[in-house]
């Protein structure tokens, strides 16, 4: 597989607080890759950066062959249209149904206006979740892992290429967080759609990833697949997974 994303030297500082420091990360293209490291250390930054909400200092981000920190505004719409966006905690309107918060990018993303096709989409995708019929609920009435399956249902309408996951397992509790973590393997294997994910659920990402990038000090400390990530010799590295992985012995 190709790379779909390749990230160079990527630089991001607010004042004198330095976020990222020449993070060198490549994402290839069907796969799963799931960013981890302690908190505070740049994984939302990162993502923001690719997908041009956020402009780097230095460095640069590729999006196949479109150079993302160089994009006019114009190429950047044309360019998010490509990618699909898992907030933590779903991120769903209150005031909107299941329906309509699922339509919501068709219109504003896609200028789609047809409520046929809202109505078509919509079913789909309450379909593929397992969810069908919940159309007319508003956020408040689901569960915690409804209303993420009901985020990650609207992510997926516009059928982008990449899917990115922001903590999709947060708030969770364990069996849940297993029922969102198999959903990104279906995302993945079934739809073919290449998924990005920042998660503390270390144990999970070890089962789902077929990649992992250690996030340290603003900068890639480790990546590769799970099993060389775990036998990394890195110090921080190293003492982040022994602790993740001890409390199941707990």
């Amino acid at each position: 597989m190709s790379a779909i994303i390749t990230v160079t030297n990527l630089h991001k500082a607010f004042g004198s607080f330095v976020v990222l420091n020449g993070v060198d990360v490549t994402f290839e293209e069907g796969k799963i890759t799931t960013i981890i490291g302690q908190s505070g250390t740049g994984k939302s930054v990162l993502f923001k950066n690719m997908i041009g909400i956020m402009k780097p200092d230095k460095g640069e981000i590729w999006y196949r062959d479109t150079c993302v920190t160089k994009a006019s505004e114009d190429q950047l719409i044309e360019l998010r249209r490509s990618f699909g966006y898992s907030f933590q905690g779903a991120a769903l309107f209150d005031s909107m149904t299941v329906a309509e918060n699922i339509a919501f990018p068709l219109r504003e993303v896609l200028g789609i206006r047809s409520k046929r096709e809202y109505a078509k989409r919509v079913g789909e995708m309450l379909d593929w979740i397992g969810l069908p019929g919940i159309e007319k609920k508003y956020p408040a009435e689901l569960s915690g892992g409804m209303r993420k399956r009901v985020g990650v249902a609207r992510s997926l309408v516009t059928k982008p290429e990449v899917l990115l996951f922001d903590e999709p397992t947060t708030g969770l509790d364990p069996v849940l967080g297993e029922t969102i973590n198999d959903l990104v393997v279906r995302v993945n294997k079934e739809l073919g759609l290449t998924c990005i994910l920042i998660t503390h659920d270390i144990q999970a990402s070890f089962r789902i990833s077929d990649k992992i990038a250690f996030l340290h000090e603003g900068a890639i400390a480790e990546e590769g697949t799970p099993k060389q990530v775990a036998q990394s010799e890195h110090p921080m590295v190293k003492q982040f997974i022994e602790n993740s992985f001890s409390l199941l012995e707990v």
